[in-house]
């Protein structure tokens, strides 16, 4: 047996820890690369997708736990990637399935997570942490194969809301994005309905996929971009991505967003409804605990339509700072009355709080990728 290793059955099990910043402390097992890894401990009660959460540049810098007791059971594929890496800092789940079975299985979860470096920690009661987390609120958290003087490293070590992190997930140069996938920036819209702009603070690829297969054509731009980079291809629309981090870090882009709003119609996903109230002289304050799974009900004010979203977010708009800005709320969380959607009528804009491409979730959002079409045909 290799030093410091413990049998555990007929597997070995390399010890780890899960050190929150508080000093409590969770002991299981080595999952993915031996390290360690640091981020804000997070929590998604979804049962399945984790392949596509693992890789959605929204969970930049932080662990996220699995409440779903057993991770991994149909394994890794080549298909379910939301970007071109994995975005979570580590994770942390009851059980990995060392044997999964599905026909499109490449590998397990821990053969990714070891190929690509990042550590996880399983064999932990994670049923009490999140607990934890959802009676005190998310809370900075190491995962380490090296526990002694952890809590000191912990401690030194930036605070999520103390980083910038859209300017670490975007892309580093314009693209398109068409019905084969990426492609040139300057490919002709032969053959598409229309073309939006896509301002790329921490996009998710199944959000373009969603757009292509209403026949419209994505270019694609950096967080930096301008005003008049972003209309250089003549869009019919524009999109503001979702993204991680504290919205109000993000001035610089919020001002583009502002300089955009009247142009185009306009639409934003999750960090793009807060840019957009933002942008229009609202404010943004974090949730204790976030809202991180794909259950969440929300209740759309314009048509009284109730639909079943998948969630990702730290941060909420603030409704009562959106006062004599021009913009209205137009949905709402129905379990905690939170804003889930707004809507700017003298400038054609309107954002929701969700994901509609729903990967992973259910697809009931998805109707308002048509409406945004919608929109950008009666003004084109």
């Amino acid at each position: 047996m290799i030093p410091g290793e413990v049998s555990l059955g007929s597997s070995r099990r390399t010890p780890a820890a899960l050190v929150l910043s508080d000093g409590t402390q969770y002991h299981g097992w080595l999952l993915g690369a031996e390290g360690e890894t640091v981020g804000e401990v997070v929590f998604n009660t979804g049962m399945t997708g984790y392949q596509e959460i693992l890789t959605d540049p929204s969970y930049a810098g932080q662990i996220v736990l699995f409440t779903y007791p057993m991770i991994g059971n149909y394994g890794i594929n080549d298909d379910d990637f939301e970007s071109d890496r994995i975005q979570v800092s580590g994770i942390i789940v009851r059980e990995a399935c060392e044997e999964p079975s599905n026909w499109r299985n490449r590998k397990t979860i821990d053969a990714l997570l070891r190929e690509r470096g990042i550590t996880g920690i399983q064999g932990i009661d994670t049923r009490a942490v999140t607990k934890r987390i959802r009676s005190a609120g998310v809370t900075m958290g190491m995962v380490t194969t090296n526990p002694e003087g952890a809590l000191e490293r912990l401690q030194s070590a930036a605070g999520y809301d103390d980083v910038e992190y859209v300017s670490r997930v975007t892309t580093g140069e314009a693209y398109g994005w068409g019905f084969s996938g990426r492609e040139a920036l300057d490919t002709p819209l032969d053959g598409y309905k229309a073309r939006i702009a896509v301002l790329d603070c921490g996009l998710k690829f199944n959000i373009l996929r969603r757009f292509a297969a209403l026949g419209i054509q994505s270019k694609v731009y950096p967080a930096t971009a301008s005003r008049d980079e972003m209309l250089s291809e003549n869009p019919h629309g524009i999109l503001l991505s979702p993204g991680p981090g504290d919205p109000a870090r993000l001035a610089p882009v919020v001002s583009t967003v502002k300089d955009l709003l009247g142009t185009r119609p306009l639409f934003g996903i999750c960090l793009g409804n807060q840019m957009l109230c933002q942008a229009v002289g609202g404010e943004t304050f974090k949730l204790k605990f976030g809202h991180r799974g794909s259950n969440h009900p929300v209740k759309d004010l314009l048509d009284g339509s109730v639909t079943i979203t998948s969630q990702n977010h730290g941060y909420a708009v603030n409704p009562e700072s959106l006062t004599g800005t021009g913009a209205e709320v137009i949905q709402i969380n129905l379990n905690d009355e939170t804003v889930e959607g707004i809507r700017v009528k003298d400038a054609d804009a309107l954002s929701i709080q969700y994901h509609p491409e729903a990967a992973p979730g259910p697809w009931d959002s998805r109707k308002y990728f048509v409406q945004f079409v919608e929109r950008m045909m009666a003004v084109r």
